[in-house]
């Protein structure tokens, strides 16, 4: 039987002989006598990897699947064809990582008395145990946003003990008052709005299980994003001996959260609308829920793929970061039709990024010079299930995590054309914005806001664990001002993705894609990078920002 490695070749063989356009010749008297290639980043070549990775040949590309494997050979096989050594274990490209595949049964309901609300239709669960039957029954309380924020002199838990029980929370961060503007960052959603804070919270807090409220506008995407991403295959990492953990995390829709505050007698508008102000406090329901959950667990390793540009000074370095992973093959949904695509093939989220990050290592692969610090691609695993390959990776890097003097991450490729601006998440917040800024100047470009800040995408994508251990980062995000005549049509199609695409099978390559200003954006990534490597001071977080403590 051939070896997953020879498969990989093989599918990249196969499928540019079936028509994917090859990428294009790149001749030995091109190379850059001075910095990086980047006249070589080549939109053929983006969109033959794209159409491999996103092929159903990869199946979804899971974690810890049979298309996650090639997946992950693929991207390992093409960085040793463009001269990047590897630097994961043993010697070889691969990093395995630690996860539990786990996946419930749809027969789970949550009960109260006189009413079930339905799995799939009216609430969404997973466990953080391992356990095969988890049972919660207990009285519900509603916690507001579930925050305990110190510096912010908010907490939502206060004189309440809700061990045993089920907390009820809101996604989102509390609104900021007008005689407060800046609270919770403003209009900006900080990490204590994410879900993935609530759940935390609610398992230091000794809660037996979280339900968390959905609605499209503090979730900032439709429910159908939660039936397909806490749904089917789940994968979380191992946890620690002695961590807190919930025996159930569920999502719940808003008509079914206010169906259960209106059983108790209470409104909850209005327990929305007093969350909202300082001084609330925790509201008993007098109501009992009940769930079982029963769910197969299974522990696997999924790899990140980590390759390294070999730099003058090879102790310190530059990471980039993109994940491979996607949603698989999900199985079928009550409703769906005979034909229906059940393969998640996440052509933009992220099969383009991980081609973006091959394109910048080829282009300084060629450089004629080595880099001042070397050079880091990171193609990380189980990004969807939660950043865990890239929580992984700053658990156990490479090289010491005050060594790295800075991240760049590529989740999502722009597809849609040029435009004047780059939008890039975390420039705001070290010594890598006024580099960004200075760069964009010579090149006629702009540093753009992020134009969501209400979504949280800082918190969201594989930087953000090394933003926690204090690595200046940066994400290039969805940009503004497309030029040309159709600039406003572009823009309406890019707000579009987030409703009908977003963890969709929709997510597919379309041959219309226009990467020409991808490729301007690859461009700017290698330079930054290759600028920044070159500098004498690492970059560092601006004075108060709130990971510019985490080295010290």
């Amino acid at each position: 039987m051939r070896n997953l490695c020879s498969i990989a070749a093989l599918l990249v063989a196969t499928t540019v002989g079936c028509g994917t356009p090859a990428p294009a010749t790149r001749s030995s008297a091109s190379t850059s006598s001075n910095g990086p290639a980047e006249h070589e980043i080549d939109e053929r070549a983006i969109r033959a990897h794209i159409q491999m990775l996103a092929s159903d040949l990869f199946e979804g590309r899971a974690p810890g699947s049979r298309g996650g494997e090639l997946a992950a050979q693929y991207l390992a096989t093409t960085l040793a064809t463009l001269g990047i050594e590897p630097a994961g274990e043993n010697g070889a490209f691969l990093q395995p990582v630690p996860v539990v595949e786990s996946v419930v049964a749809r027969k789970f309901s949550l009960s109260l008395p006189g009413t079930t609300y339905r799995y799939y239709e009216d609430v969404v669960a997973f466990s953080g145990v391992e356990t095969p039957r988890v049972q919660v029954q207990g009285d519900v309380v509603f916690v507001g946003h579930g925050i305990v924020a110190p510096e912010e002199k908010w907490n939502d838990y206060a004189g309440v003990d809700v061990k045993g029980r089920w907390v009820l929370v809101m996604v989102n961060d509390p609104p900021a008052p007008a005689d407060e503007p800046d609270l919770f960052g403003g209009k900006a959603l900080t990490y204590y709005g994410r879900w993935t804070y609530k759940f935390e919270e609610a398992a230091r807090q000794g809660a037996a299980g979280a339900l968390l409220i959905h609605t499209d506008e503090s979730a900032t995407y439709p429910w159908q994003v939660v039936q397909s991403s806490w749904t089917g295959t789940q994968y979380a990492l191992p946890a620690e001996a002695g961590a807190p953990a919930l025996g159930i995390k569920a999502w719940m829709t808003s008509n079914a959260a206010t169906d259960l505050v209106k059983r108790s007698g209470k409104n909850l508008e209005e327990l929305r609308a007093a969350a909202t102000r300082r001084g609330f406090k925790p509201v008993a329901l007098g109501i009992r829920a009940a769930a079982t959950l029963e769910q197969t667990t299974v522990r696997k390793t999924s790899p990140n793929v980590i390759g390294v540009l070999k730099g003058v000074d090879e102790k310190q370095g530059i990471v980039f970061t993109s994940h491979w992973d996607h949603f698989g093959v999900r199985a079928p949904q009550p409703g769906d039709k005979p034909d229906a695509d059940r393969t998640f093939n996440g052509a933009y989220d992220n099969a383009s990024g991980c081609a973006g990050l091959l394109e910048i290592a080829q282009t300084m692969a060629r450089a004629g010079s080595k880099p001042a610090r070397s050079m880091y691609f990171v193609f990380t695993t189980a990004e969807e299930a939660g950043l865990l390959g890239a929580e992984y990776f700053a658990q156990h890097p490479p090289l010491p995590m005050n060594q790295i003097a800075a991240n760049i991450n590529v989740d999502g490729l722009n597809y849609l054309g040029k435009t004047r601006d780059l939008v890039l998440l975390g420039s705001d917040r070290s010594t890598l914005g006024a580099v960004a800024e200075a760069l964009a100047k010579e090149r006629g470009r702009t540093i753009g806001p992020d134009q969501h800040p209400e979504r949280g995408y800082f918190f969201r994508s594989d930087h953000f664990p090394l933003a926690k251990a204090g690595v200046p980062a940066l994400s290039i995000s969805e940009p503004r001002e497309f030029t040309g005549a159709d600039a406003p049509a572009l823009l309406k199609r890019q707000e579009a993705y987030n409703s009908t695409d977003y963890h969709q099978p929709g997510d597919e390559y379309d041959p219309s894609w226009d990467f020409s200003g991808g490729v301007e954006d690859l461009q700017f990534l290698t330079a930054l990078a290759w600028r920044v490597a070159a500098e004498p001071k690492m970059p560092t977080y601006n004075a108060g920002d709130q990971f510019a403590n985490a080295r010290k």
